[in-house]
């Protein structure tokens, strides 16, 4: 079987380039192939440098180099010309052009297709992993990172700021791993504080056992909503809770009984709802785990500082210097707040897991507190502070279902699978060919709620859209799956050709058209695109080369045909076209945490 390196062997040799090994894509070996010949035609100008300007071009150019970025004496149409008066086409470049100051590279087509095309199959079907390994690296190798995302509050609405967080924290946990992190996931859940205090004095009034053991969040839901009704009224409720919660930070085993079994119930119920989500968790922590010692230490080390105000009992640190105002530490009845909490909790982390990096999903509405945060583990001069990250977002507006306003992720995904449902039902031929509709409608809803949330950078407010969500046409979730459904189908509808031969007996000159060319390119960026998304963690860039690569193949359908060709070469060669193209459109999906469908 040939292999993208043997095929490389018989190519012209090119350079290393330093610091893009061991994770070469095939599109580096022609920024090398370009870098040499430029460095070759512009001294002093080493291959590093010149490697370093080349860019992905416009459409229609594979690649572009803005020559002023190099500061050379010399204008850039005179560089230019030292650059084009010995041009040769090669098995690399097949053309050059000058567009004013830029310098436009083609790829010699043949080659492009072949390696792009054979690194895809080895690196999906002869890893020594045995799991699919296209568009990951190893940037990360040696390194751990904490990931805390979603952090819903048990007893409170599981609202869309904690489903975006749900969805931009699983794709960093993907993506953390395909660059070669080791990475530890936590779900921090919001199960401390007066809140269960309200919760224990309302259960004694509103509560069931039997629908706590039916739906342990709903049932906290109402408790909560009733007795804050209560409180509202008569004062003293809130005196009754804050006293209770005083005994279960004081460890009253009495007062934590009922509060351990509402945690443990509600764990397993969000556990299912993340399943469904394709969300998975190595650990759900929260703030009742965080121990007293680094609470109380933090406290004591920010006195010693100076940075503590005592303010009617209770404790605040001042930030004023730094623009952050001033946050409290400790209530005036002793209890902890969530700010010490959190601190104490990172401490913890870090004694536990020894991370290179630790990072929260959290709303930018939580900027400040974040940035208080952050600030006082700076000032306490722990040297891992300078490696905690806050990954924002920007707000969900108008997320309600056609009956009233969502409350719980279950609700979401519910509502998203019966719209898309009744989508499907209006194809009655297809959907009567589907295997199991019920869990294809929950897929494709779901697919639809998360791209439209990770479709435009993450900091950005969107208003959530169900007709938009939900629709085949256009750039949404639904369509990124009916592009992969349709890509799998070429397969069963062309039995003949199957199983395809090694990738050495495929000839791959055969793809000329426009369009197949355009394919090949762009699931050869697939790796840069893994790589710049690491960088800026956002999901849009990945969102935007699915779709990028959706519509190149629906506009190569009518063109390059498999079935009903019928030169059996030309046939073999499109079909591993779209076979690769399948497998890096279903590597991008599963990156965004979404499922990539057969059939639908």
């Amino acid at each position: 079987m040939a292999t993208t390196s043997s095929f490389i062997a018989n190519l012209p040799p090119l350079p290393k380039v330093e610091g893009t090994e061991p994770d070469r894509c095939v599109l580096d070996l022609f920024r090398t192939a370009i870098a040499e010949r430029v460095a070759n035609a512009l001294p002093p100008l080493t291959i590093e440098q010149v490697y370093n300007g080349v860019d992905y071009g416009k459409k229609g150019v594979d690649f572009t180099i803005a020559l002023p970025r190099f500061r050379l004496p010399l204008k850039p149409d005179e560089l230019a010309g030292k650059v084009l008066s010995g041009f040769q086409p090669d098995e690399w470049i097949e053309n050059i052009v000058l567009d004013k100051a830029f310098l436009h590279f083609t790829c010699r087509t043949s080659t492009l297709t072949r390696l792009i095309l054979t690194q895809i199959h080895d690196l999906t079907h002869n890893t020594a992993s045995g799991s699919p390994e296209y568009g990951t690296n190893s940037l990360g190798k040696g390194k751990k990172v904490v990931i805390e995302y979603s952090s819903p509050n048990i007893a409170k609405s599981f609202h869309v700021g904690h489903l975006r967080s749900t969805i931009i924290g699983a794709f960093l946990a993907n993506l953390y791993k395909a660059c070669g992190w080791d990475v530890v996931s936590l779900n921090y859940l919001g199960d401390w504080g007066t809140q269960f205090g309200l919760i224990a004095v309302g259960f004694e009034k509103y509560g069931s056992q039997e629908e706590l053991e039916k739906d342990a969040i709903k049932h906290l839901l109402d408790i909560y909503v009733k007795v804050n009704a209560d409180a509202e009224k008569d004062p003293n409720v809130k005196v009754e809770a804050a006293k209770f919660f005083k005994r279960m930070e004081d460890g009253d085993e009495s007062a934590l009984v009922n509060w351990r079994n509402w945690r443990e119930l509600s764990v397993k119920k969000y556990a299912e709802e993340y399943d469904r989500l394709n969300v998975h968790f190595d650990h759900y922590v929260g703030e009742s785990l965080v121990g007293k010692e680094w609470q109380d230490k933090a406290i004591e080390r920010l006195e010693e500082m100076s940075l503590i105000e005592d303010h009617e009992g209770a404790k605040l640190v001042n930030l004023e210097k730094w623009k952050m105002g001033r946050a409290v530490l400790r209530k005036k009845d002793g209890t902890s707040i969530y700010l010490t909490r959190d601190i104490g909790g990172a401490i913890e982390r870090y004694e536990k897991y020894k991370f290179d990096k630790m990072i929260y999903v959290v709303s930018s509405q939580q900027d400040l507190h974040l940035s208080q945060f952050f600030k006082i583990l700076k000032l306490m001069e722990f040297p891992w502070a300078d490696t905690l990250e806050h990954v924002n977002y920007g707000l969900v507006q108008g997320m309600s279902t056609r009956r009233g306003t969502v409350v719980f992720l279950d609700q979401i995904i519910k509502e998203a699978a019966s719209v898309m449902h009744d989508q499907m039902k209006k194809n009655e031929a297809k959907y009567t060919a589907i295997e199991d509709p019920e869990y294809v409608a929950q897929e494709v809803g779901i697919s639809g709620v998360k791209i439209q949330d990770m479709a435009a950078k993450r900091i950005n407010n969107y208003t959530f859209n169900w007709d938009r969500m939900l629709s085949f046409e256009g750039d949404t979730g639904p369509y990124l799956q009916y592009a992969h459904v349709r890509l799998a189908s070429i397969g069963r509808k062309n039995p003949e050709l199957l199983p395809l031969p090694a990738p050495a007996a495929i000839n791959t000159d055969l793809l000329i058209e426009p369009s197949a060319r355009e394919i090949a390119f762009l699931i050869g960026t697939y790796p840069d695109v893994v790589k710049t998304a690491l960088r800026t963690h956002e999901p849009s860039g990945v969102v935007t080369f699915a779709f990028r690569l959706s519509h190149a193949i629906s506009s190569a359908w009518e063109t390059v045909i498999v079935k009903g060709e019928t030169d059996l070469e030309k046939a073999r060669a499109r079909l591993w076209l779209y076979t690769s193209a399948q497998e890096v459109l279903g590597a991008a999906m599963r990156l965004l945490s979404l499922r990539p469908l057969e059939r639908m």
